[in-house]
């Protein structure tokens, strides 16, 4: 059975949350403090995280970068709907994607589907075997990246972007359709996610991330992966 861990210290959505999952069928543990979530996800196995930013104990946000240095355990943030930088900067500590509250329990199910629904493709693509990319290369079994040689640490949602532009060197892709490859759906969140995921793959890939020349803007349309 699924496993997720929902970690939100206010009782009534952490309830709400738990009790929607379970309906579809997940085995749902629920926790309200940063510190316990932290020792439950390490001690034991889950298949998807949903994360409130604000806890006690340890932040969502140090929960997160704490466990994607050592896990791909896909994470799912929980963000004021008025706090963008939140949003930003869960990203940027290794979330797979956000939710601003107030949600709909409709639209929290459809992400967390998304989510499992994504890691089971990764898994079934990882006989694909490797791609170079210039000097990038991606083992798409061992969903490892190498620049230059030099192994790069990426998380989930980073190497599924980068997978889907090196599909196709040179071609230009939308944030909408990285968005759509992201989460192998029509409904694609906020598209502004793509821009952050992109900035963090920057500073993974690029040897100057502020003059790109691997992973390029393309004004008004889109990134697109360069043979560099």
């Amino acid at each position: 059975m699924t496993r997720v861990l929902v970690v939100e210290d206010e009782e009534s959505i952490a309830d709400a949350v738990a009790y929607t999952l379970r309906g579809e069928g997940y085995d749902v543990d629920a926790l309200a403090d940063g510190t316990a979530a932290l020792e439950a996800a390490r001690s034991e196995t889950y298949d998807v995280l949903v994360l409130d930013i604000l806890l006690p104990g340890l932040s969502g946000l140090e929960v997160c970068r704490r466990l994607r240095a050592e896990s791909d355990v896909p994470i799912l943030m929980l963000t004021a709907r008025t706090a963008e930088v939140d949003r930003v900067v869960g990203l940027e500590a290794g979330a797979d994607d956000y939710i601003a509250k107030p949600f709909s329990m409709p639209e929290l199910v459809s992400r967390v589907r998304a989510i499992l629904r994504r890691r089971e493709l990764d898994r079934s693509d990882a006989g694909d075997g490797v791609r170079h990319v210039g000097g990038l290369e991606l083992d798409l079994a061992a969903h490892v990246a190498r620049v230059d040689g030099r192994v790069v640490r990426l998380t989930p949602s980073e190497f599924r972007l980068l997978s889907t532009l090196s599909e196709r060197p040179g071609r230009v892709f939308s944030r909408r359709e990285l968005m759509q490859h992201l989460w192998d759906s029509s409904y694609v969140g906020d598209e502004r996610a793509a821009d952050v995921h992109v900035a963090n793959l920057r500073r993974k890939v690029e040897a100057d991330p502020k003059e790109p020349v691997r992973l390029v803007t393309v004004r008004g349309a889109g990134y697109m992966l360069a043979e560099v």
